[in-house]
């Protein structure tokens, strides 16, 4: 018998040579593989002499992003890979990168190379010499320029700016901004109470952290865009609307629940517009009207949820048939809780009032738990 030495071979100190990054530069990715090797030559430029990692996290890009970050990883030790599967959302995906690192500063940009990569080194040299805990570049204070964004984009940047300072008594000027420095600190003292959701996390940290954070806002010009998917999409000023309401009441009733029951009142419309319709353009019978719309309804619910309330979740392809149709179902007994319980109060001679409301209030929790677990199995 081979006897084992019980002196160890390699202790701990000996067995990790490597100097442990100062900063991680988080970089959310979708269909930007051709962007990833500048990126890191610029961040090796402006950063010499630094210890940093960059962190790509990517959504199970089409177009192989994650396949090319993990080739650059064997050529230089400082990029990493982490490519998430059946899900999408730049938030959660800055979350999880940001948890991801033992760095003492934390950097969030986009690998688009619209951001001014040479402001880290200012964003860096303000963390270690100042008592600020986020250092953010902004393009709305003197000297900095947004003007490459684009019409609309750069519209909606100002007008999302405003409404969420004035919802969230926030004074950051550049309240959009996806490029910022913070501490680790300050995540792992916030990062429980993040909403997840949206698309812009500085946002959440400044409106999640239970003291105000001290910060300092760097000028940049933000570039035109070199390839890829731009972040800011349809589901924008959705993500916007759901991050406000996670910071307003997202502690008292979940953000998604609150999406859910907006998607349901924007439903009793269509219902009622269907039901209309078959009764005079069909000339169909109430039953069978009734029958129409409320699928109808069922249907424009569930297409709805699925692209915004459920979007970092969103099902696609034959996933979406199957998601509907379990939507339906579920929906249906949902229908028949309604029904139930109502009728059974209506009977103990509670009123009528009173009655249908505990009624939708049961059909209603039921359908937002059932689909929630089943049909959005992730969400």
């Amino acid at each position: 018998m081979t006897e084992i030495s019980s002196t160890p071979t390699q202790t701990i100190e000996s067995a990790g040579a490597a100097t442990p990054p100062e900063l991680a530069i988080i970089i959310p990715t979708y269909n930007e593989r051709e962007n990833i090797r500048p990126l890191v030559r610029l961040l090796h430029e402006t950063l010499e002499g630094n210890q940093w990692e960059a962190i790509f996290v990517d959504d199970d890009s089409p177009d192989q992003t994650a396949a090319e970050v993990r080739a650059l990883s064997h050529e230089d030790q400082r990029v990493r890979c982490i490519q998430r599967i059946g899900r999408r959302g730049l938030s959660s995906a800055v979350i999880e990168g940001m948890m991801a690192t033992s760095a003492e500063f934390v950097a969030v940009m986009d690998a688009d190379l619209q951001h001014d990569e040479r402001l880290l080194a200012d964003m860096l040299e303000v963390l270690r010499t100042t008592d600020n805990d986020i250092a953010i570049g902004s393009r709305m204070v003197s000297g900095g320029d947004n003007t490459s964004l684009g019409g609309l984009r750069q519209k909606f940047s100002e007008v999302s700016s405003r409404l969420a300072r004035k919802i969230l008594g926030i004074e950051v000027r550049d309240l959009m901004s996806g490029f910022f420095m913070v501490r680790r600190a300050v995540v792992e003292a916030t990062v429980r109470d993040f909403s997840g959701v949206g698309f812009k996390i500085l946002m959440d940290i400044l409106a999640s952290s239970p003291h105000k954070l001290k910060y300092v806002e760097l000028p940049y010009s933000f570039r035109p865009r070199q390839a890829g998917d731009s972040k800011l999409d349809a589901n924008a000023a959705v993500a916007l609307v759901l991050t406000l309401i996670d910071k307003s009441v997202g502690r008292v009733v979940p953000t998604r629940l609150v999406a859910f029951l907006m998607v349901g009142g924007f439903g009793v419309l269509v219902h009622f517009l269907a039901l209309a319709a078959a009764l005079t353009v069909l000339d169909a019978r109430f039953v069978v009207a009734q029958s129409i719309a409320t699928l109808i309804a069922m249907t424009s619910n569930f297409a709805i949820n699925n692209l915004f309330t459920y979007s970092d979740v969103r099902l696609r392809g034959w996933r979406w048939l199957s998601g509907w149709f379990s939507f339906v179902l579920a929906c249906g007994f949902g229908a028949i809780a309604n029904v139930g319980v109502a009728s059974v109060m209506f009977a103990g001679a509670f009123g009528w009032q009173l009655s249908a409301l505990a009624g939708i209030l049961v059909g209603t929790a039921w359908n937002y738990g059932v689909t929630r677990m089943y049909t959005w199995r992730q969400g």
